[in-house]
């Protein structure tokens, strides 16, 4: 490792498992809430799909910056 540091696996598995279970939370509700805000103002399949993938792409930053904070309170580096 460099600088004699190590990995705490314990904290890393954690982190893990937060990005797979918050990760899938965070962007299958912001892909279901373009998928009904494009049904609901009936926008079309295109502006549908933009509004999908837009609010997708704001459900990976949510998650970026969630995973941010938990590896600020879960240190995985000793």
């Amino acid at each position: 490792m460099a600088g004699g540091r190590t990995i705490i696996w314990r904290n890393m598995r954690t982190i893990i498992a937060l990005f797979f279970l918050v990760g899938t939370e965070f962007v299958g509700a912001a892909w279901a809430a373009g998928w009904a805000l494009g049904g609901m103002f009936q926008l079309g399949p295109t502006l549908s799909h933009i509004c999908e993938i837009s609010f997708a792409l704001l459900g990976l930053v949510a998650l970026y910056y969630f995973l941010r904070t938990a590896i600020r309170h879960e240190p995985i580096f000793d």
